[in-house]
């Protein structure tokens, strides 16, 4: 239909004549019969006494005309390498390599090259080449560029690092993932590098890679405020070597802890070796795997395979046992048709049942310290829980007695110094959520006061005074807990019940005293928040605060790196080099930082 019709409309009563919508006059459509009918004498009337409509219908007239040859011929022309458009999907297709784990050579494979055909034909899609030697390394240089920009003005980082050797070619990678705190209390996190490590790794060698990577990045050891690493002897070493103060990762020494009460006793540990010998079985046979589902769904269960066990991850024994006693009908159901390579006895499958209770919270803590968000202040409350559950005797205890009392022997061996480690005391006494209520006793809780103490006056001298205002009512606790652990938490934070106190004038020494004098807050609230509210009341513990509460409690953010690696480097890319695997990774982690949230 004639864009001309937006400004007439056909008369009701005579179809040859059409009314003027902008004037109301009747306009002859060319005749009196239909085939006469043309729109030219409503284009003239348009023309006539309507310019300003006339001329916007000649431009929609021009836009839906037949295009020429010469602009056939230029919509099918390739479009030049440099051609923003082009650049732009050349940027994308990066993006698409390094944030999908996809390999270099996606660009040669043909379903990809059709599908780009389709979306723009103009496009000459880039060789492998291309993409290797000068795409990445421009997005590399733009997302490194943003990451500096980000890290200018921070005064405080702490970091986690690791060491991944490949099993498919000769590459290791020692990774330095970073977070801090800014200005509004925001948690903020970001990889710097996967730096390609190689030959012996000493911690001489160790302690010159951080160097290095310090001085890419142009941050000074005054500003390290951590690094959290692996509990092995090269990595402890290395660090002290490089002058940088350092923590273990809680999860790998929970991890530590648990091993050493699974192996302490020899019921356990055979029940266990028969379990991995049932879950190895329906692994490696299908037809037996096969049986199992049909059982499974014959009695009313979902169909579900059993959870092998993986030696470096206590957590995944935890799981496989999980999945033994959740299936205990359906393998009992299996047996009686047919047969396994060893099977549990009724006091076995008690066992394993208690060894799952007892191992529960120390599944629960991994995985709270495994967070993202989870922090160095957390670790000593943990401990604290811990032993405490730990030495508490039940019913359910026989059998598992030396298990249980050899686990929370290693709790207090691995752990037993954390309560005198500033970093651990400090951000468990400025974390709102803790306070000094969970500390052991109340000695090492005045210690870790005093000493804290001490740093205030050393970073303030001249004490400020700032209004206070009422501290706010205390929540209510939960009426039920969720967990095994909760409870106790909550029994811990209750013991001690402080008082409220409300002073007009508060300097550095005295906003301790203040703060600590408030009631913590629920532990599901998060410390960051109240820190961003009360910053302006307790200015001295809040720039404190911001230091400490910046640490992680485990070097999990690496770990998940190396995860990435695995599906960069793998059998079908064992021939990308180092360097290479760098910048994707890097690429891949600190993109979200600057595309938009809904990408």
């Amino acid at each position: 239909m004639s864009a001309v019709w937006a400004h007439f409309k056909i008369r009701d009563d005579d179809s040859s004549k059409a009314d003027c919508k902008l004037c109301s006059a009747k306009v002859s459509r060319g005749g009196k019969e239909s085939t006469s009918f043309n729109t030219s004498n409503l284009i003239k009337h348009l023309k006539t006494h309507h310019s300003a409509e006339y001329t916007q219908f000649s431009q929609a007239k021009q836009a839906t005309q037949q295009p020429t040859l010469t602009h056939v011929l230029q919509k099918r022309e390739k479009m030049s390498r440099d051609n923003p458009r082009a650049l732009k999907i050349t940027e994308g297709i990066a993006y698409f390599i390094a944030l999908d784990d996809q390999p270099l050579s996606a660009v040669e494979n043909k379903g990809f090259r059709h599908l780009l055909g389709i979306l723009e034909p103009r496009y000459e899609i880039p060789s492998r080449h291309h993409i290797t030697t000068a795409m990445l390394p421009k997005v590399f240089h733009d997302v490194k560029k943003h990451v500096s920009g980000l890290l200018r003005d921070v005064s405080t980082v702490s970091f986690t690092t690791d060491i991944w050797s490949s099993s498919v070619c000769p590459m290791s990678l020692l990774s330095l993932t970073v977070q801090w705190i800014d200005d509004n209390f925001t948690l903020r996190q970001a990889t710097l590098q996967a730096k390609p490590f190689r030959g012996s790794h000493t911690s001489k060698a160790i302690a010159d890679a951080f160097d290095g990577m310090l001085q890419t990045w142009c941050i000074p050891k005054t500003s390290v405020h951590v690094v959290l690493r692996d509990n092995a002897k090269n990595m402890i070493k290395g660090m002290n070597d490089a002058g940088l103060p350092s923590l273990p990762c809680a999860a790998h020494t929970l991890q530590l802890v648990v091993h050493e009460g699974l192996l302490s006793q020899r019921s356990v540990a055979d029940a266990l070796a028969i379990g991995r010998k049932i879950v190895g079985h329906f692994k490696h046979s299908p037809l037996a795997y096969s049986c199992l589902e049909d059982i499974q769904l014959e009695i009313g269960q979902p169909a579900k395979r059993l959870q092998q066990d993986v030696q470096t991850r206590w957590n995944s024994t935890f799981y496989m046992i999980q999945s033994l006693i959740e299936q205990k009908r359906a393998l009992g159901v299996f047996v009686s048709e047919h047969e396994l390579p060893d099977n549990l006895t009724a006091h076995q499958w008690a066992l394993l049942e208690k060894v799952v209770t007892v191992l529960g919270p120390f599944e629960e803590l991994t995985r709270k310290v495994s967070s993202s968000e989870a922090m160095a202040a957390d670790v000593i409350p943990a401990v604290t829980v811990l032993q405490r559950f730990l030495s508490r005797e039940t019913d359910d205890d026989h059998g598992i007695k030396t298990m249980k009392g050899t686990l929370a022997a290693a709790v207090r061996r691995r752990f037993s110094d954390v309560e005198e480690q500033p970093l651990y005391s400090f951000a468990t006494l400025l974390d709102p959520r803790y306070k000094n209520l969970f500390f052991s006793n109340t000695n090492t809780a005045a210690n870790a006061k005093e000493m804290l103490m001490r740093e205030l006056l050393r970073s303030s001298r001249e004490e400020e005074n700032h209004d206070l205002h009422e501290p706010p009512a205390r929540k209510p606790r939960r009426d039920q807990a969720s967990s095994s652990l909760d409870s106790i938490f909550d029994e811990i934070a209750d013991e001690q019940a402080p008082v409220s106190l409300n002073r007009a004038q508060v300097g550095s020494t005295a906003q301790l005293e203040t703060c600590l004098g408030e009631t913590t807050i629920p532990r599901e609230d998060k410390p960051l928040q109240y820190w961003a509210v009360n910053k302006v009341r307790f200015p001295t513990l809040a720039k404190m605060a911001s230091r400490y509460l910046s640490a992680p409690c485990s070097s999990v953010d690496s770990e998940r790196l190396f995860s990435s690696v695995s599906h960069i480097v793998n059998d079908d890319r064992n021939r990308i080099t180092a360097d290479h695997a760098e910048m994707i990774l890097f690429i891949k982690k600190n993109l979200p930082l600057i595309l938009p949230k809904s990408t």
